[in-house]
This record gives C-alpha cells, structure tokens and sequence, in this order.
C-alpha cells in the first residue's frame, strides 16, 4: 500500500497567509508514484469517459483516460471553450464561479468518471456532477488524489461514489 502523503508537500502561506497549500508536483515527477495513482484512481470502475475539471485535474484525468481506453473531456471556468457549451454556477468560499462543457461532449446515457486533484469544500466537485447530468451523461464516481477532510466537501457528494487515495 501506497503512503501517498509521502509524495505531497506543505507550502505554508500560499496563496495567502493562513493557507497550507498541498503540492502534488512531487508525485507527478515520480514516475512510479505518478503511475500508481493513475492506476488507482479508476480501479474496478466502468466508463466510457473521463471528465477533469480544470486545472490540475486534467494532469491526472487524461492520463486515467489514456490508460483505460476512455476518451476525456475537459470542464473548463465560463468562457474557456470555443463550441457551444452547458454551464453550471457555484459557490466558492469568496464568491461565485461557472464551469463550462460543451454540448456535444457526453452521448446520453454514457459513464462518466470526474477526476480532480483536491476535494476541499466539495463545491466544484459538486457542480462538476450536476454538469455531467445535465449534459445526460452518468456518473459512475469522483476520484480525488487528496481529500482534505476537516472541509467536508464530501458532504455536498452525497449519492455519489467518492474515492480519495489519501485523506488528510
């Protein structure tokens, strides 16, 4: 078993004072470690896609997609995609944010598997799900590298298979 907490650093005071950004690069360079949690993120799980929210939940997504023969598809902040798109609002700890995916990225009814980085607060996430069924697509779960615990972002998940490798 993996001690994934090995591989993710504390930066105290970033991007603000009061804040303990959790770093991820350290995995990523490591080359097994990074494979690992590739591996571990989608295992036993059926899917036709692959869904990352931006950004850093495209570094793990694309690559889940890659190694298990699913196509990805990027959910991306309000105005960042040039086709026609669905938006879904939410609520972030300083204000209000909207993601955005095309119209045409999900066939009804297909599997989908949201990856991110960090379930924190759990509104992304959560807005993320409510997107792809709107979109008419299934979501089968929400993988996570990181789930920081004392936020209870898995609270706003209830109903969904959540997966976190390490919480903290």
């Amino acid at each position: 078993m993996t001690d994934w907490s090995t591989y993710i650093r504390d930066i105290p005071d970033y991007p603000k004072p009061g804040i303990v950004f959790k770093d991820i690069t350290p995995l990523l360079a490591d080359r097994t470690a990074f494979a690992r949690a590739i591996e571990e993120l989608a295992d036993g799980l059926d899917f036709d896609k692959v869904a990352g929210i931006e950004a850093r939940g495209f570094i793990l997504a694309a690559p889940v997609a890659y190694r298990y023969g699913a196509g990805f598809v990027p959910l991306r902040k309000k105005g960042k995609l040039p086709f026609t798109t669905i938006e879904r609002s939410y609520d972030l700890e300083y204000g209000t944010a909207a993601m955005e995916v095309h119209a045409d990225a999900f066939a009804p009814g297909e599997r989908v598997l949201i990856v991110d980085d960090v379930l924190a607060t759990g509104g992304t996430a959560s807005a993320a799900v409510e997107l792809v069924r709107q979109a008419g697509a299934e979501v089968v779960s929400v993988s996570f590298l990181l789930e920081l615990s004392h936020l209870s972002g898995r609270d706003r998940l209830a109903g969904v298979d959540v997966r976190t490798l390490v919480t903290m």
